[in-house]
């Protein structure tokens, strides 16, 4: 008899550990879409690949179940709309959205999720800023005004709404170093403005990357920003030697002593060319006070690259082994877009990156 009803407890408690199990095997989003309109079906990412589309229910109601035993970047595509989750097996996530007005969306279930939420409420505004800009933009030139007056003041108005940005975002990743939201956080204020968070990015990987060893975007940036870190604000600018179109062999190491524009351009990048007239003014406005600029040209066509040196008046040195993107100091610079640019200081040391516009012209007022 006592047997039996040991027997009995056993399975019983053999049954319950098996059900446990098999709800660690997945996690479930229960969803709802109101006012879908002609929508009738959503889609579930992962990542950037699509893992799932299902039909949407009487009602617009919906549920996912996948596997994830480790946080994972979730989206639901509801037409235009996207609404990141994050999620990991052994969590059941309650979502809700109207897409008369999807910004306020509810979700349950994942705390890293609600901070999505939270961290999707602060970028929303900066979303809308930048809306603003562009209708703004188009309405000054229908308008008449002059396009390098525009772009300096809205380039202006940018970095303004890009600091208030991080006012934000900054203490947000630090508060959540151990969920997903933060690493999200941190890399959305580092796309919006890489030169100027590179060092937030590269302190806060290095302080991250032990505790996602299992994410691979959190592992791929991790490894980026160790790439970057020799080249970043602060650190010792690599001496390389390279030709000027003479035949002239010029090292950076030449100009120690001034501060040092080290410019990467070729004559077929128009924006490169658009920024030169800048460079041009402020190296004849701040060369006798210790600044030169020294060009490091990604072009092929030597007679192109001679050319646009003449025709936008480029008088400082000008060097180029004519490789492109195999150019040598291009790689040793991790050039992977022009224009770029790095300030080295009298000592050698990388004091800014991508000074354009009226950045530059600050950055050497406030220097000489």
């Amino acid at each position: 008899m006592k047997t039996g009803l040991v027997i009995t407890k056993i399975f019983t408690l053999i049954f319950l550990i098996s059900c446990d199990s098999k709800e660690d095997d997945k996690f479930i989003i229960n969803g709802q879409i109101e006012n879908a309109g002609e929508i009738k079906s959503i889609k579930l990412f992962e990542g950037e690949s699509a893992s799932q589309s299902i039909i949407l229910e009487n009602g617009g109601e919906f549920k996912f179940e996948r596997s994830s035993p480790h946080s994972a970047l979730y989206t639901i595509q509801v037409g235009q709309q996207q609404f990141m989750l994050i999620a990991k097996n052994g969590e059941e996530i309650e979502f809700r959205a109207d897409l008369n007005d999807p910004g306020n969306y509810t979700v349950a279930g994942s705390e890293a999720s609600v901070k999505m939420k939270e961290l999707h409420t602060i970028t929303e505004t900066f979303r809308t800023q930048q809306n603003g800009l562009q209708v703004e933009l188009q309405e000054r030139i229908n308008a008449g005004e002059g396009t390098p007056e525009i772009q300096n003041y809205l380039i202006e108005k940018n970095v303004f709404f890009v600091r208030e940005l991080s006012k934000q975002i900054l203490p947000f990743s630090r508060r959540n170093e151990n969920n997903l939201a933060g690493f999200y956080a941190m890399l959305t204020l580092y796309s919006v403005d890489p030169t100027s968070y590179e060092q937030e990015m590269i302190n806060y990987m290095e302080d991250i990357q032990g505790k996602f060893k299992f994410n691979q975007e959190v592992q791929s940036i991790a490894t980026q920003m160790k790439e970057i870190k020799p080249l970043s604000i602060g650190q010792k600018a690599p001496d390389f030697s390279s030709l000027t179109p003479e035949g002239e062999e010029v090292s950076l190491s030449d100009f120690r002593g001034n501060y040092v524009l080290l410019d990467f351009w070729a004559a077929w990048c128009a924006p490169c060319r658009q920024e030169n007239p800048n460079i041009v003014e402020q190296y004849h406005k701040f060369k006798d006070k210790g600044f030169t600029v020294l060009g490091l040209s990604l072009d092929k066509d030597r007679e192109a690259w001679l050319k646009a040196i003449k025709n936008d008046k480029l008088v400082w040195k000008q060097l180029s082994d004519l490789k492109m993107w195999d150019s040598e100091v291009g790689r040793l610079y991790n050039i992977t877009a022009i224009p770029a640019s790095f300030m080295i200081d009298p000592d050698g040391k990388i004091v800014g990156k991508n000074l354009r516009g009226p950045e530059l012209q600050k950055f050497l007022e406030n220097n000489l």
